[in-house]
């Protein structure tokens, strides 16, 4: 019931929403309290989840081969609950300065429907149903503002995403021609017996689909045109919802289904990752407009996920997902605190450039603790210097741009801005701060969901 609550409830609210005027307040923040509904669902589904187990429901009580199957593991549930969390902070932020387009509202109710759908199916035919849904909803949010630069960003956000669109559904014809079937458990089973070039060919197209929504080097041409030309609330949307798109394919395909694949190819993605951490923190360094810097910024914090997944183990995949939670929130903070100003979001903003950088205390510390473990683990010291230098890059940018923009004291625009979007910034930084202070949850539930994906996985060494 649950598993449908979570589904139905912004689905049918965000198809409502979109004939309504978003711009009248009361539609708008019907819109966030749409959210927090879902919010407290998802919340409930995970309590069940982690508690008793995987949650699995058949749409229409079809046969299971035929009906959609959706099924909410712990890593699902975690994706999806972030992936909410974070546009119900971005759609709040919104409402409280004023919604500027009618569109608005309805559309941040159905990019959230598209995520809940893709996090917890378990066919990857309705991966990419739920996938295009949440696209097709971001590439008109890219555009929201209307003034040139936001439009220039959604011609080349769609533009790019189309095309990562057309080889991943080319990537699921491909799956479904060699095993004959769309379920995720099965594909995994079957791919054991298929011949390894053409699974190798499948899970290369199935990456780079991913890796362009992430921005991965050398995927990343499209990321700082678009991040940067978004207004706050929206980027914080795409980079810390939306980019949670690759993130989790790259764990539920790269783990679940081609184990084997991911486990060959994992020096080329440690070496793809460094370079995205090095070019991402050199960009950023060298850059001067926040926004421009926080994009690069986001190349960069990426290739740490992409590190951990090519040391994969349980030990790099924990890394993984811990990092990629603690990136998500770091994103969508920094961004929405860059909109704003005050004391207060100065504290919110330092706590999220400490938390980029890996400094206590913040969850980002705890992040790249578990980098190192990784590398110390594999008895890497090239991939211990890299850490090493990336997280110095990552605060030299992070303190250059705190203190351009709040050492030097603008009282007028510290009045400007709302309370309440302040507030929400500091909610965000509340949970990372949270995450370093007691990361005993955030260990468990990632150390969870590594353990139900790698289950599940009979190629998985």
């Amino acid at each position: 019931m649950l598993l449908s609550i979570a589904l139905l409830l912004p689905w049918v609210a965000g198809a409502v929403l979109l004939i309504a005027n978003g711009r009248n307040r009361a539609v708008a923040w019907l819109a966030v309290s749409t959210l927090v509904a879902t919010l407290v669902v998802l919340a409930f589904l995970a309590a069940e989840v982690y508690g008793n187990g995987n949650v699995r429901v058949v749409t229409g009580h079809w046969p299971e081969g035929i009906g959609i199957v959706l099924e909410a593991d712990p890593l699902g549930v975690t994706f999806a609950l972030l992936s909410v969390l974070v546009v119900t902070a971005a759609a709040a932020y919104e409402s409280v300065g004023g919604v500027r387009t009618r569109t608005f509202p309805g559309l941040v109710v159905i990019l959230a429907a598209g995520l809940n759908g893709l996090f917890v199916t378990a066919d990857i035919f309705s991966f990419y149903v739920f996938f295009e849904l949440a696209m097709t909803a971001s590439y008109a949010l890219s555009a929201y503002g209307g003034k040139r630069r936001q439009l220039r960003a959604a011609l080349v956000f769609t533009a790019v995403n189309l095309l990562g669109s057309f080889i991943f559904v080319f990537s699921v014809a491909g799956a479904y021609r060699v095993t004959g079937t769309l379920a995720m458990e099965q594909i995994a089973e079957r791919m054991l017996e298929v011949n390894p070039n053409a699974v190798l060919l499948i899970a290369t197209g199935f990456f780079i689909a991913f890796s362009v929504k992430l921005g991965l080097f050398p995927f990343h041409f499209w990321l700082p045109t678009v991040y940067a030309g978004a207004r706050p609330s929206v980027a914080a949307i795409l980079s810390g919802a939306v980019a949670n798109i690759g993130a989790y394919g790259l764990l539920r395909f790269g783990a679940g289904l081609f184990p084997q694949q991911l486990e060959q190819a994992g020096l080329a993605l440690i070496i793809l990752g460094a370079v995205s951490i090095l070019y991402g923190g050199v960009l950023a360094v060298s850059r001067g407009d926040v926004a421009e810097m926080l994009a690069y910024s986001a190349i960069g914090q990426v290739g740490y996920v992409l590190v951990a997944l090519g040391v994969a183990g349980p030990v790099g995949l924990v890394a993984a997902v811990l990092y990629s939670v603690v990136n998500s929130l770091n994103k969508a903070l920094l961004f929405l605190a860059s909109g704003v100003r005050g004391a207060l979001v100065a504290g919110a903003f330092a706590i999220g450039s400490l938390s980029v950088a890996g400094v206590p205390p913040a969850a980002g510390f705890v992040g790249k603790l578990e980098l190192f473990r990784t590398g110390i683990l594999a008895d890497s010291t090239a991939l211990i210097v890299l850490l090493v230098a990336g997280s110095a890059l990552s605060l030299v940018y992070m303190f250059q741009v705190y203190q351009r923009c709040f050492w030097r004291a603008d009282p007028a625009k510290a009045k400007a801005s709302p309370l309440p979007q302040r507030l929400i910034a500091a909610g965000l930084a509340v949970l990372v701060l949270a995450g370093a202070l007691w990361p005993e949850p955030l260990l468990a539930l990632s150390g969870q969901a590594v353990e139900s994906l790698t289950s599940s996985s009979p190629g998985a060494s």
